[in-house]
């Protein structure tokens, strides 16, 4: 009878499963750190150190190819594309970590890149104060990245454990679970909230 009730007990919660989540996420802070740590020195970078002209052309090749994909959207369509490529840039970012967390790492030098070269380029244009603009844009959606990456890079770290099938296996659902609990919902709000703005004030 016990052993019943105990079954009965753990079946599925959501408000068990989304604590358990969270607390993840806590146990994983020092992986998130590092992303967040190495997203913030190369934005600084990207942002006052000048690009050769070659890389430029590129990022802004880079640039206009989104805006022409994004180019006479609605607003509904707006948001399903920035949710979709910001769920795939999430999940990849977290899933390729296994690879000794390498692929988070270069997601988080790449974006951060990028988002300090476009930060540079919107103050050169309309001042320091167009970044208080551009915050409420990304805020979620790093919020959602920085944990994505985070917990890949854990998750890259299994290799190094004593018992490796099993610290992979906890690494592994535990991230899944937080990507859908935690990540997923964080992903729909911003884009919500971008594809708001992007629409009504450009």
């Amino acid at each position: 009878i016990l052993a019943k009730m105990k079954k009965k007990k753990r079946g599925f919660s959501l408000k068990r499963e989304y604590k358990e989540s969270w607390n993840y996420i806590k146990e994983s802070r020092k992986f998130i750190y590092v992303i967040v740590g190495i997203f913030a020195v190369f934005a600084l970078i990207g942002f006052f150190v000048p690009f050769p002209a070659s890389v430029i052309e590129k990022l802004l090749e880079f640039i206009q190819d989104i805006l022409g994909k994004t180019q006479g959207m609605n607003q509904l369509e707006l948001t399903k594309f920035i949710f979709f490529n910001n769920l795939q840039s999430s999940f990849l970012g977290m899933i390729l970590g296994l690879v000794l967390g390498i692929f988070p790492i270069f997601v988080a030098v790449a974006n951060g890149l990028l988002l300090g070269f476009v930060a540079s380029i919107s103050v050169s244009q309309g001042g320091i104060f167009v970044l208080w603009r551009l915050l409420p844009h990304g805020i979620f959606e790093l919020l959602a990245v920085f944990i994505s990456l985070g917990l890949g890079l854990k998750l890259g770290t299994f290799i190094f454990q004593k018992n490796k099938f099993e610290s992979f296996r906890n690494y592994f659902w535990n991230s899944l679970k937080v990507f859908f609990f935690v990540v997923l919902p964080l992903l729909i709000l911003a884009a919500i909230i971008e594809g708001t703005l992007i629409h009504f004030f450009g």
